[in-house]
């Protein structure tokens, strides 16, 4: 069950004009807590004015080897007017606590033997950071192309990190940056990776049929670009993971259907569970957050996925979905918040 702890903040470093990273410390005693696997993301939050702020960001330092973590790493870039962006680059200093909820997330890759290869952008790196630095020191059998977008050399963030790894593993990290707003000395001409350049790039850089998992990670449209060319070079569906970073409003589909009258939801939460009445226009996830204010949510906006749930019984229709894979969704879980009822009686079951 997810939680909420306060950690102390370590370190607070500048990584461009408008990204820092935060390291926290983990105390002993929630070693195990925050235990995780390469790719995980953190919610953190802060009440101002006494709305509750909830922001995930993902771990950008290698996961221990065999060890609970005494430190977290997190990548934070200044979003226009946002709550907890702007409060961690302008407020947030060395000694103070922040709410942190343990580690989440199926965008990840327990180290193996294989070659692997991901396509991100800008903030994009920051899960695959982790990634790639855990799966490079534990197997000496794999090998990553980490291809990178983003629109200057002055706007990339863990430039000197990446730079570091490739050093370190020359012969095991292939790595391709693209700038989209400035010309390189050497390497890629500048401009968008979208489907016809990826199309066409890819197989120029490494046998696209050999590669074990393809990881796309950042903005809704570079990552459904990447999804597409892959798609269309034979790559299999299981073998593409996704996480969105950004989704521009209006680029969702909602799907629509009636709802009935009246609607209960029953969730079973942490081992216990209940039942109650869903109000018009009310997602479940906030019907059961009235009732149950432990349940797990971070963004609410269909991209995270902290908030995903079993459906047990019943109908939904989800407004949106950026965080669930085909596979899970096939498997019947469902984005509590997005997730409207259809039938007069669903039931939900966040522990499985």
């Amino acid at each position: 069950m997810a939680r909420f702890h306060r950690l102390r903040v370590a370190a607070v470093d500048r990584l461009t004009d408008d990204s820092v990273a935060l390291t926290l410390t983990v105390p002993p005693h929630l070693g195990e807590e925050f235990r995780y696997v390469p790719g995980q993301h953190l919610a953190l939050r802060r009440v101002a004015d006494g709305e509750d702020i909830r922001r995930t960001y993902s771990i950008c330092s290698p996961a221990p080897d065999g060890e609970a973590p005494s430190t977290l790493r997190v990548g934070v870039r200044l979003v226009d007017g946002g709550a907890f962006s702007t409060y961690a680059h302008k407020e947030i200093g060395l000694g103070d606590e922040l709410e942190v909820m343990t580690p989440a997330g199926r965008f990840t890759l327990p180290p193996a033997p294989g070659r692997y290869a991901a396509i991100v952008g800008g903030s994009g790196i920051t899960p695959v950071l982790s990634i790639v630095s855990t799966l490079l020191a534990r197997e000496p059998r794999a090998s990553f192309c980490l291809i990178r977008s983003d629109r200057t050399a002055a706007s990339t963030m863990f430039l000197e990190e990446v730079a570091d790894l490739k050093d370190r593993y020359p012969d095991r990290l292939q790595l391709v940056t693209v700038l989209s707003r400035e010309e390189q000395q050497a390497g890629l001409p500048s401009g968008r990776l979208d489907r016809e350049r990826l199309t066409a790039l890819l197989p120029a850089l490494l046998p696209v049929e050999r590669v074990d998992g393809w990881f796309l990670c950042g903005p809704y449209g570079l990552v459904g670009d990447a999804e597409r060319a892959l798609r269309g070079l034979g790559v299999a569906r299981s073998r593409v993971h996704q996480e969105i970073f950004h989704v521009d409003a209006g680029t969702e589909t909602v799907v629509t259907a009636p709802a009935p009258a009246h609607s209960t939801v029953t969730a079973r939460l942490d081992g216990r569970g209940g039942s109650w009445p869903v109000r018009d226009g009310e997602s479940l996830l906030d019907t059961v957050l009235r009732n149950r204010p432990d349940a797990p949510y971070a963004c609410k906006g269909g991209v995270c996925g902290t908030c995903r749930a079993f459906l047990v019984s019943g109908e939904v229709r989800m407004d949106r979905n950026f965080a669930l894979e085909t596979e899970e969704t096939e498997a019947g879980y469902v984005l509590a918040c997005q997730s409207h009822p259809v039938t007069e009686r669903v039931e939900l079951d966040f522990d499985r």
